[in-house]
């Protein structure tokens, strides 16, 4: 019998076999796609190529990729666990032509692999294929249909269905075609319904899907000839495509199941040694058995355990791939994944650490396909870790948060409440959104909620919680839109690559304009003043990307370079004079919109047309400010990486011509003392003058394997890639420009050091004379602190101006002003200490003679007394004396300080049955514009209006009487 491993490399195999190229899994955060929260479906990563916006040196390509489907549009995560084939992280096998083969080979592929003896050996009878049945303006796909039944399908196993199944599209617009799917019959044993001799169709789980087959053939268009590009409502057309092309998935879990003889996904090999490790993480009885099953356990502990093998896998991928917990976006649903296994490993018992401990099985079982996985486990669990201890404060208040409103509810019902719903009032009710709150803030599964009220006693409004549940993922998806791009501008599609000139020189001559850009539109010139984005046919402005900002600089008319004298001249620094005269346009940034097409952002100084040749002139002392931050980040990162740990990895950065920051991984504050020994690390390398090799077209396999190339977060590598190497120091794959020696930089200068989410960390730093700039500020702080500090020892000076020596340590200025500040923080507290003591001697003393303010009242003595400028706990301390003065009794005590007042009622402990101190400072704080609460015998209260204090004490009386009354 085959392992999910061997399956996996038998489908890369075959199809390489079949002259398609073996393509690494993306990553399972999609590469420049804000329109998916994760990486789902194979052909993610080929999008733009399908769109006809990437061309790449291979016109087939075969994946093993990771997926997700846990958020957004594609959200499985509820019913993971509870099902045989539903997951939150899956592979998907597929194989893709990009517009090379087309339907009669695909089909052919398929039929071989799943039936022949040499490969999958399934048997014909168990198999269904579904093909198109035509609807509207799209016709039936009759040639699938002959091509299944050429290879030997009885017509009786082919079945016809509409657009919902059979017919698939990228989006709105775009390449689309109908779909062929492959199904196989797993018996009556698998149907949920128990149905013993079902048809095929029946959804009950016995006919699963295991290929699908994706023909496209048409594009999407809009009819209307300018439509803009936010319009919601065009008709559409299709058109066929002039180089049609495949995109196939098959869902490695299902396929193993299929081939292992097994009805659940989570029977397989791909899941059971994670079930048995979670069993054995929990202590569950029979864990350790050699011949465990956790089929024999209930049917609540079958799925806890599904629950977390299953998140476990997704959580281990997710944060290998740079996602960590938050509160938003990617973060926030790994966060919720997580958060649901370890509500599942507290029903079967376990400890908080289960998950933690479940990345090192999932890391061993995945290690063949995805080595990375070892090499980060660390980072993995401590990000695990940290996560499962938050959850456990979280958790908490949200067991405590659950009680209080349950509390609250029985509340509601003995007031006879009409808010609590559904009758019989006998029995309480927890509504609905309360359970959902609860659910989605502190992460308590339904399940769980539902036992809690159970032993409570109460009713649980389970339609109100699955209204809210609905209404979330309504949210998510409006949040995510849909899955794809839509077709590209055909202004920026049609062009060739930009050719780029910028790794050899800053200026390029007779660039011909390709295109022109304006509001969305192509148009065939700019005039003076506008502003859009010119496309030209070679350039050597730098593109943003990789955190490498574009280049600024000009347009200008050809030949025009030379110095010309005129008042209207300016300087390019390295790039020698240019006559505002024969400008033609500012560029203020170049980026991709499409892959390899450079457009240059711009503003007309002179009109500007298609078709025209110009002169691209880069300012090079913006491209030389942002080369030296570049080539910095790179020394950062390693050096980051050398004192903190080979776990921390870039998590983002930029890299800007003023500055550069830099986010990574890591669990903890960056300590002074390790970000100076950082900063010498890499100001040494600075030093020593190290060349930076640039090495051109490296198979990526050699680049990783080889040199031990760091790959950089957010990027998209092809086959070929570019490695900058600084010596044996640091080894990265990067696009970007670069000094040519290390000394180039002139000096790093990390500025500051801080939290950007859960896990990641941000670095700012400076160089050059960015760098300069800094070292200057701080000797103007300098000069200033040595102007009120007092001398240290080693600043002190002889009247000639000459130092004097000595034996005692020395301090730097920012030690002195620290020292000075302590100095007088110490002194302010003296003082304050004072200012109170000379306070409460005074209130001590106003009260005296205070006897004709104490009114008995119903035979309660009670006094209300007025002590201005004392802080709060003064004001206990002296409401606790004025108690013992009255052995029983209540006092009020008002003070004004700065615009606010403060109450304070005490009331003696043999009273607080008959009055408390929290209904006697209530409408006496309203008299203020306040209000407070407190204890039977102290309450406090604020308030805004201290010229109303006099008259709020003076009523105080009547309060206490109507109270007693």
């Amino acid at each position: 019998m085959l392992t999910g491993s061997q399956i996996r490399r038998k489908f890369l195999g075959f199809f390489v076999q079949k002259g398609h190229r073996e393509v690494h899994s993306s990553s399972l955060v999609p590469h420049s796609d804000p329109t998916l929260l994760f990486t789902n479906a194979g052909m993610n990563q080929f999008k733009d190529v399908f769109l006809g916006l990437e061309k790449r040196d291979y016109a087939r390509a075969t994946t093993s990729q990771k997926c997700v489907r846990a958020g957004g549009k594609h959200n499985d995560l509820e019913n993971v666990g509870f099902t045989n084939r539903h997951h939150t992280f899956f592979e998907m096998l597929g194989n893709f032509s990009f517009g090379d083969y087309f339907k009669k080979e695909a089909i052919a592929y398929a039929w071989e692999l799943i039936t022949s003896r040499e490969w999958f050996g399934i048997p014909k009878d168990k198999l269904y294929v579904t093909i198109f049945k035509g609807d509207g303006s799209v016709p039936r796909d009759a040639e699938a249909y002959d091509l299944w039944v050429a290879h030997g399908i009885d017509k009786g196993r082919i079945f016809e269905f509409g657009l919902k199944d059979n017919f698939w599209q990228m989006g709105d617009t775009g390449p689309c075609g109908p779909c062929s799917e492959i199904h196989y019959d797993v018996g009556p044993a698998a149907s949920d319904q128990g149905h013993a001799d079902c048809a095929f169709g029946c959804e009950c789980g016995r006919y699963v899907e295991i290929w699908n087959l994706v023909f496209m053939q048409f594009d999407r268009v809009c009819e209307n000839k300018n439509p803009h590009p936010h319009s919601q409502s065009c008709p559409y057309a299709l058109i066929h495509l002039p180089r049609p092309s495949i995109d196939t998935g098959m869902g490695l879990e299902r396929i193993t199941a299929v081939l292992q003889g097994v009805i659940s996904n989570f029977d397989t090999d791909l899941f059971v040694p994670l079930i048995r490790g979670a069993a054995m993480f929990c202590e569950l009885p029979g864990s350790k058995s050699s011949d465990f099953d956790y089929r024999g356990f209930s049917d609540k502990a079958r799925a806890s355990l599904r629950i977390i093998a299953d998140h476990a896998r997704a959580t281990t991928f997710l944060i290998s791939d740079g996602v960590v917990p938050s509160n938003e976006g990617r973060g926030y649903v790994l966060r919720k994944i997580m958060r649901r296994a370890i509500m599942h490993v507290r029903l079967l018992g376990g400890n908080f650490y289960v998950l933690t401990n479940m990345a090192h099985p999932v890391s061993n079982a995945m290690k063949d396909s995805y080595p990375e996985l070892s090499e980060k486990l660390h980072v993995i669990q401590k990000v695990i870790g940290a996560e499962e201890t938050r959850f456990e404060h979280t958790l908490a208040e949200g067991l405590k948060r659950l009680e209080e409103i349950m509390d609250q509810s029985l509340a509601r019902q003995a007031q006879h409440d009409e808010s609590v719903p559904f009758a019989p009032r006998s029995r309480p009710w927890l509504i609905g959104r309360d359970a959902f709150k609860l659910y989605d803030t502190y992460g308590l599964p339904l399940d769980f909620i539902r036992d809690a009220t159970r032993d409570r006693g109460f009713n649980l409004d389970e339609p109100g919680f699955e209204q809210a549940l609905l209404e979330q993922r309504e949210r998510a998806k409006a949040s995510w839109k849909a899955a794809s791009k839509q077709s590209a501008s055909p202004v920026y599609g049609r062009h060739p690559v930009t050719v780029f000139d910028g790794y050899l020189q800053t200026r390029s001559e007779s660039c011909q304009v390709l295109a022109i850009v304006k509001d969305h539109f192509g148009v065939q010139e700019l005039k003076l003043g506008e502003q859009g984005e010119v496309i030209l046919d070679h350039t050597p402005f730098y593109a943003e990307s990789g955190g490498q900002v574009g280049d600024r600089g000009w347009l200008t008319i050809p030949g025009h370079h030379l110095p010309s004298g005129g008042s209207q001249e300016v300087r390019v620094p390295y790039a020698g004079f240019i006559d505002q005269a024969y400008v033609i346009a500012e560029v203020n940034g170049c980026y991709y919109p499409v892959q390899s097409v450079r457009a240059h952002q711009v503003a007309a100084r002179q009109p500007i047309r298609v078709g025209e040749k110009v002169d691209a002139v880069v300012d090079t002392s913006i491209r030389q400010s942002t080369m030296r931050n570049h080539t910095a980040t790179h020394l950062l990162h390693a050096g980051l990486r050398e004192v903190l740990g080979k776990h921390v990895k870039q998590a983002g950065s930029l890299v800007a011509p003023n500055h550069l920051r830099f986010d990574f991984s890591h669990f903890t504050a960056v300590e002074d003392e390790e970000l100076q020994d950082i900063e010498d690390l890499i100001n040494k390398e600075v030093l020593r003058n190290q060349r930076v090799e640039v090495i051109e077209n490296v198979p990526i396999d050699v680049a990783l394997n080889e040199y031990k190339a760091m790959a950089l977060f957010g990027e998209k590598y092809g086959d070929k890639v570019r490695v900058i190497k600084v010596g044996d120091f640091s080894t990265e794959l990067c696009g970007g420009t670069h000094t040519g020696a290390t000394g180039e930089i002139g000096l790093i200068k990390i500025l500051k050091e801080g939290s950007v989410s859960s896990g990641v960390r941000r670095v700012d730093a400076v160089t050059g004379e960015g760098s300069l700039r800094h070292f200057r500020k701080d000797h103007e702080l300098e000069n200033f602190v040595s102007s009120f500090v007092s001398p240290t020892l080693t600043q002190q000076t002889r009247k000639d101006g000459s130092h004097t020596t000595t034996t005692e340590p020395e301090f730097s200025p920012a030690e002195a002003l620290k020292a000075e500040l302590e100095k007088r923080e110490a002194e302010i507290k003296r003082l304050h200490r004072e200012l109170d003591q000379a306070r409460m001697k005074q209130a001590s003393s106003s009260t005296a003679n205070i006897g004709e303010k104490i009114k008995e009242v119903r035979g309660v003595k009670v006094l209300a007394h007025r002590v201005d400028n004392l802080e709060r706990p003064q004001m206990r301390t002296l409401v606790d004396q004025l108690r013992d003065k009255l052995g029983s009794g209540v006092v009020i005590l008002g003070s004004a300080t700065n615009g606010n007042v403060a109450l304070i009622v005490g009331v003696t402990k043999d009273l607080t049955s008959r009055i408390q101190a929290g209904k006697v400072i209530a409408p006496v704080a309203q008299k203020v514009g306040g209000k407070g609460g407190g204890r039977p015998d102290l309450a406090e209260a604020g308030g805004k209006d201290p010229s109303a204090l006099d008259a709020a004490l003076g009523e105080a009386y009547a309060v206490v009487e109507s109270l007693l009354g």
